[in-house]
């Protein structure tokens, strides 16, 4: 079902659509970060997109882990990464003596606080069957634990 209607705002006029989908889909990947740091699931995300069959609609991404974040950030060029994993390692170090969450380790309270200065869930726009990514946007899982995990994202496009 489509509605379509131009409404004037100003002197131009922008043309709204709305489509009813009663569609959607929820699925869980797993993703294994073998370090501490920033490691790309773009490619397993796109897959998930590519077998719902939508064409339009929205991804959202959720990350099941409170040590662990998401973030779209540049797929080109690893420095940009490695700058960034740097940077927050030094905003939030490890051995703080006001840390008394460290019962997992030295890196347990650092990257709690690492997860919440960052984000658990994304959500990026589908269209025409894709991601709605920049040319140079990728999707990341950011360890902030120092020993290898396998992290749990739950997908849910409608």
């Amino acid at each position: 079902m489509t509605i379509s209607n131009a409404r004037p705002i100003g002197r131009a006029f922008f043309l709204v659509r709305a489509r009813a989908y009663t569609r959607a889909m929820v699925r869980e990947i797993h993703v294994r970060a073998p370090r501490q740091g920033l490691h790309e699931c773009t490619a397993q995300v796109h897959a998930v997109v590519a077998d719902s069959g939508l064409d339009e609609g929205l991804c959202t991404i959720f990350i099941r882990h409170t040590s662990a974040s998401l973030i779209i950030q540049e797929n080109a060029d690893p420095s940009a990464r490695q700058d960034l994993e740097r940077w927050l390692n030094r905003l939030v170090p490890e051995g703080d003596p006001l840390y008394t969450h460290t019962d997992e380790g030295p890196d347990d309270m650092p990257s709690h606080i690492k997860a919440a200065l960052t984000q658990t869930s994304l959500s990026i726009p589908i269209l025409r069957g894709r991601l709605a990514l920049g040319t140079w946007q990728g999707i990341y899982l950011w360890e902030h634990r120092a020993r290898p995990s396998d992290r749990h994202l739950v997908i849910h496009i409608a």
